[in-house]
């Protein structure tokens, strides 16, 4: 698929989807942006894509809420009228010691990780088809890509990407052959901001590239799977070979 002249619908848009959202403008894509807080910033961002000669737009959307998604679709039907690409990016990441686990955490990460792809997927397909097709790329994680956890505290995490790329896998065989979908396993792109320069050192040194890969990488992936015609329920590793150690 081309990506000029489409639209884009984006959900986690800060961070490593501002690098996203701007390779699609530069493309010619017209770009739609959630938030659920922060209005300002999602502002900003499509502002900024606007530069480039495109629609954005933001739409607030909370998508705990099981009624967000198709709310969300109608309003990007009905200000940019169409809908190709889906990108669901949106995610908690948050470490929970065992004693703390809860139903709460794991619903928590299953609502933001798993179930609002699902969701959008749902109330995205059909519009999606009206178009001539389209593409979902959900966002998983090089942890459960790799087939092992790795790390203590951080099993709701685990378990909600894990289950990403098991909705994929099904997306993809009953949404085609119209719609693709695929999944990106992003390894270590961007620090968390609470890490020192020693932790950063120490992902470098077990990472076979030897380095943090940076939003581009990403952006790169995400246009490959809109891009493609031939590929489908697959998850793709961008971690710099993180998963080989």
């Amino acid at each position: 698929m081309d990506p000029r002249g489409k639209v884009a619908l984006l959900t986690g848009g800060a961070r490593v989807g501002r690098t996203v959202a701007d390779w699609l403008a530069a493309r010619g894509c017209d770009i739609a942006l959630t938030y659920r807080a922060s209005r300002d910033a999602a502002e900003k961002t499509a502002e900024g894509l606007r530069g480039r000669g495109v629609r954005a737009i933001t739409v607030a959307a909370d998508l705990a809420d099981p009624a967000a998604a198709a709310a969300t679709v109608a309003s990007v039907r009905d200000r940019l009228g169409r809908l190709d690409v889906l990108i669901g990016m949106a995610s908690v990441y948050e470490k929970t010691p065992l004693e703390k686990l809860d139903d709460e955490a794991l619903r928590r990460n299953l609502e933001a990780d798993m179930l609002s792809v699902y969701r959008l997927a749902l109330a995205a397909a059909p519009l999606m088809r009206l178009g001539g097709g389209g593409r979902i790329v959900a966002f998983a994680d090089w942890l459960p890509a790799s087939g092992r956890p790795r790390y203590r505290g951080f099993l709701p995490y685990y378990v909600a990407k894990g289950g990403v790329m098991a909705l994929v896998q099904a997306l993809a065989l009953e949404l085609a052959p119209s719609i693709l979908v695929n999944a990106v396993a992003p390894g270590p792109i961007l620090a968390p901001p609470d890490f020192t320069e020693e932790d950063k050192a120490e992902v470098m040194r077990v990472t076979p590239l030897g380095r943090w890969g940076g939003p581009d990488e990403i952006a790169r992936a995400v246009l490959f799977l809109i891009e493609t015609e031939f590929v489908t329920g697959e998850c793709l590793r961008v971690d710099g070979g993180r998963h080989l150690n």
